[in-house]
């Protein structure tokens, strides 16, 4: 028996690639590095005392010159200015000795790149598959995919020695950026906002669970029957006795809390995409054609949750015929492929316009430098310089905050199309005829007796025959309403995020 064949060249031709090339050409350098992104520089002491008409002071006592020998600033170095004072920042070209130093710039850098390199294995395993179909084997791809949604979402210590060019011991993305908000004694405000908003999400998601199928399609009914049928049949066909899996309640409230982690982890980059959001549009005020496209960029992941109420998208395109038409417009073939097809245009186009909301967010630190200019009183010296510098400081949080939850999205309907045995075919698929081919019932095909001599071959066998018996339970429907309702509400949390923080920000704004 085959196991696996042209799946394993392809991960290991991009292992090499990660490996040789990957220290190399980076595409998260590149879209910080040459996407024109300007940061702003703070003024030196020297011009802020020339501005402020400060004297410089020449003698210096010795108690500050050996605080300053010991690595502490002297008094000397710290000195008052008008809060208004009158200055303008100067500007400087995003470069890549700006960001190496960058806090989670490693993370950021490790979690964008791997992406891209799982997005090209998925894409040369689709292209191989459609001319070899895979039959007995595991798609590798979807580990490559899995890989990518746990090191969006969870904290691990991993040390690569393939991807060594990463040089990353460990991957913490939005879990760690939320843990952060727990970890010091100022983010009591953080804090308490996490906590309402994970038990917000809880009460939504178990009502939202509720809902019949018949009006939001989620897919968990059928996919909880078929995983009862089929774990049945095998444990009695192992001579196993059990009352079968956990109850549909117990399965649903795992579920539940499930969304409500997922609503947390969003809830701060969902609130900072609509700051940077709000500060686009106001930057783009003169190009109507770029606003039009940060609105629909903005309202995207809105129209895609409404593609899973029946209802609403569902019914009209592919049940409802219209008037001088004998057909509906699409079958339900083409119409799950076109979900999946639109949740990556709407991918794409947000990395696309990712450089115009980093560049918003940049801007930041010449915004509060006119609105100090509004305020009385005196800043030091070293307080005005944190405050710009802590702006570009910060700009690899942020980039996380923006291309986590996008990719997280991407390879859950990644995943969904895959598992769930759709093609993307389907797409032109007019002739209403279902191509789905029937599931194999489970057993019906013979086991190969595992061979006694060459060990390797017995071990090979002996995966085959796991990774048999692991899609004779996980089902084709039992993917379909798990990858299918964590798609749908990844994109429902997606917007719902940054929806609250774009009113939050207009409500503070108009106050």
């Amino acid at each position: 028996m085959a196991l696996l064949g042209y799946q394993i060249v392809i991960s290991l031709i991009m292992a090499s690639i990660i490996q040789k090339v990957g220290k190399h050409y980076s595409f998260a350098k590149w879209m910080l590095c040459n996407t024109g992104l300007v940061r702003y520089l703070y003024p030196t002491d020297s011009a802020l005392r020339q501005l402020a008409g400060v004297p410089k002071e020449i003698n210096k006592k010795k108690k500050d010159k050996r605080h300053h020998e010991n690595g502490h600033i002297s008094s000397s170095q710290v000195f008052h200015v008008p809060r208004n004072l009158d200055f303008e920042l100067e500007s400087s070209k995003v470069e890549i000795l700006d960001v190496i130093h960058l806090r989670f710039f490693q993370d950021y850098q490790m979690l964008l790149d791997f992406s891209v390199y799982s997005l090209m294995v998925y894409v040369l395993t689709e292209i191989f598959s459609y001319f070899m179909p895979l039959r007995d084997e595991i798609n590798l791809s979807m580990v490559w995919c899995l890989l990518v949604v746990l090191f969006s979402t969870y904290p691990f210590k991993i040390h690569f020695t393939t991807f060594s060019s990463l040089n990353v011991a460990s991957r913490k993305i939005l879990l760690s950026l939320t843990v952060q908000y727990f970890s010091g004694e100022e983010s009591i405000g953080e804090r308490s906002t996490v906590i309402v908003t994970f038990f917000s999400y809880l009460l939504l998601a178990m009502a939202i669970l509720l809902i019949n199928e018949d009006n939001l399609e989620t897919g968990l009914d059928l996919a909880y029957k078929s995983f009862n049928q089929s774990a049945n049949t095998f444990l009695e066909r192992h001579g196993l006795n059990s009352e079968g899996p956990a109850s549909k309640l117990i399965l649903k409230f795992s579920i539940a809390v499930w969304c409500a982690v997922i609503g947390a982890l969003f809830t701060f980059p969902g609130l900072r995409v609509a700051r940077m959001h709000w500060d686009s549009i106001k930057a783009c005020s003169d190009s109507k054609f770029l606003g039009l496209f940060l609105n629909l960029n903005f309202a995207a992941p809105f129209f895609l949750t409404l593609l899973w109420l029946r209802p609403v998208a569902k019914h009209y395109l592919t049940v409802r015929v219209f008037n001088n038409m004998q057909v509906p417009i699409m079958t339900e073939n083409a119409f799950d492929a076109l979900r999946i097809v639109l949740i990556v245009a709407v991918v794409l186009l947000r990395v696309a316009l990712m450089p115009f909301y980093l560049q918003a967010y940049l801007n930041i630190a010449k915004r509060r430098i006119e609105e100090q200019k509004r305020e009385a009183g005196r800043i030091t010296n070293k307080e005005l310089q944190k405050k710009i510098a802590a702006v570009f400081y910060y700009m690899c949080v942020v980039a996380l905050q923006y291309v986590a939850p996008i990719l997280l999205c991407l390879y859950f309907a990644l995943m969904y199309k895959t598992l769930g045995e759709y093609s993307w075919s389907n797409l032109f698929d007019t002739q209403g005829i279902v191509s789905d081919d029937e599931e194999c019932p489970a057993g019906s095909k013979p086991l190969i007796p595992l061979g006694e001599d060459d060990s390797v071959l017995r071990s090979a066998q002996e995966i085959t025959l796991a990774i048999g018996s692991l899609k004779q339970v996980l089902t084709r429907d039992v993917a379909r309403g798990l990858f299918g309702f964590a798609t749908w509400w990844t994109c429902f949390a997606w917007f719902a995020s940054s929806a609250l923080g774009l009113v939050y920000q207009s409500y503070f704004t108009q106050v």
